[in-house]
């Protein structure tokens, strides 16, 4: 049986992955820092195995990933890197502390996590790593300003990863989605102009649905949506000045 470790699991993108690949035949792990909510996810998939971890802690993360994997021989078919912080506003009016703690959980979380399991995805054949990117991660977002380095971030670190990783067998790639349905993007106080022009079409099982296919026919960028498909290839062709123009109406306020 094939398995798949998901981090911040608990919720939103997370569980509906998990339900997914739950009823397709998958062994499920879940990794999450909501231990109501991922005891509540774990007892409506059949108990499936989980653990409170918080994915900036190293030595919990490793903990984690060796127990999980010691149940599967010691192989990791599937990492979905899932867990992600998000906070819209002014960039001067987010706490500094805020800041730093969405890139910690958005890429230094992924990197400990991706790390640890690296000997386990070597051991598994087929084996893949699952970013969670963004829209965000094309052009420099306002109003999300740390959310979208972050985002650039991990989209770089995918690329690289996946060239350098080929010798193992390992394929790594991402997911690029623009605003998504999730409780993480509803719980905001601040509506940014992008979010107001563009809205939110997507729910967290349209993109459950594209880490299945991702699973299935990897590639290193999977952009979501038709209206993000359009701009990602776009964006791939037009000029940088093109770019930062859209980028400007598309977040000019008032």
């Amino acid at each position: 049986m094939p398995n798949i470790l998901i981090t911040g699991a608990a919720s939103g993108i997370g569980a509906a992955t998990a339900r997914l690949f739950h009823a397709r035949g998958w062994a499920v792990g879940l990794l999450d820092v909501n231990r109501e909510a991922l005891l509540a996810l774990s007892d409506e998939l059949g108990g499936a195995w989980h653990a409170v971890v918080d994915v900036t802690d190293a030595a919990a993360v490793r903990q984690a990933l060796a127990d999980f994997c010691g149940r599967h021989d010691g192989r990791l078919r599937l990492l979905f890197n899932c867990a992600g912080g998000l906070r819209f506003g002014h960039f001067e009016s987010i706490d500094l502390d805020e800041h730093v703690r969405i890139l910690d959980i958005n890429l230094r979380g992924l990197l400990q996590v991706t790390y640890a399991a690296f000997p386990y995805l070597k051991a598994a054949s087929g084996a893949q790593v699952i970013n969670m990117g963004s829209a965000s991660g094309l052009y420099g977002t306002p109003h999300m300003v740390s959310y979208s380095a972050s985002k650039f971030a991990v989209r770089g670190l995918t690329e690289a990863l996946e060239l350098e990783w080929r010798r193992h067998g390992i394929h790594v790639g991402d997911l690029m989605p623009p605003f998504v349905r999730t409780p993480m993007v509803d719980s905001q106080r601040f509506v940014p102009p992008t979010l107001r022009r563009l809205g939110v079409r997507l729910e967290a099982e349209h993109i459950a649905e594209a880490v299945w296919q991702q699973a299935r026919h990897a590639r290193v960028h999977r952009p979501i949506s038709w209206s993000f498909r359009l701009m990602y290839w776009t964006g791939q062709l037009s000029p940088s000045w093109l770019n930062r123009a859209v980028m400007g109406w598309l977040s000019r306020e008032g």
